[in-house]
């Protein structure tokens, strides 16, 4: 499932975007983000020491190696996508508010459980959290990072 008039160029947020040639409406399904699934070992296996990789998260220990077009949806922290499940699983990604023709598509990406140590955004949106990682990972690593401190401080006053 994909829209028409969806075309792929240069971006000015990272390499390549999904740009629309068309308006599009809130609300609209605009594409599937589609590939094979696996868990997420395998998937860590398969791209150990790549630089890049396109997959997302579907529930569970599960991934999907994207593919197509939706691989070229760049992360924005004031996106004008957002990814959906339905009840069989699927992943689509809906406008969130009306969108121009010329506009590139976005979706916030939500990283979580990355290996990564940082996950860098560049949107360049007057609200850019300066990170791709989500509010719960950013919670988590920094709870993580204050027990590994606490059990320094412990360990340096014996």
């Amino acid at each position: 499932m994909l829209l028409p008039g969806l075309v792929i160029r240069s971006s000015s947020i990272h390499a390549a975007g999904c740009y629309t040639t068309r308006p599009i409406r809130k609300g609209a399904r605009v594409c599937e983000y589609d590939g094979p699934r696996m868990s997420k070992a395998k998937a860590d296996a398969r791209y150990e020491g790549r630089f890049v990789t396109y997959l997302f998260a579907c529930g569970g220990n599960m991934v999907i190696d994207g593919f197509g077009t939706p691989m070229f949806f760049n992360h924005c922290c004031d996106p004008n996508c957002e990814t959906e499940q339905d009840a069989q699983g699927r992943i689509f990604i809906s406008t969130l508010r009306d969108v121009a023709a010329g506009e590139e598509l976005t979706f916030e990406y939500n990283l979580y459980d990355s290996d990564e140590e940082a996950q860098d955004c560049y949107c360049g949106a007057a609200n850019c959290r300066g990170t791709m990682f989500s509010d719960l990972e950013l919670k988590r690593r920094a709870r993580a990072a204050k027990r590994k401190a606490a059990a320094g401080e412990i360990k340096a006053s014996r």
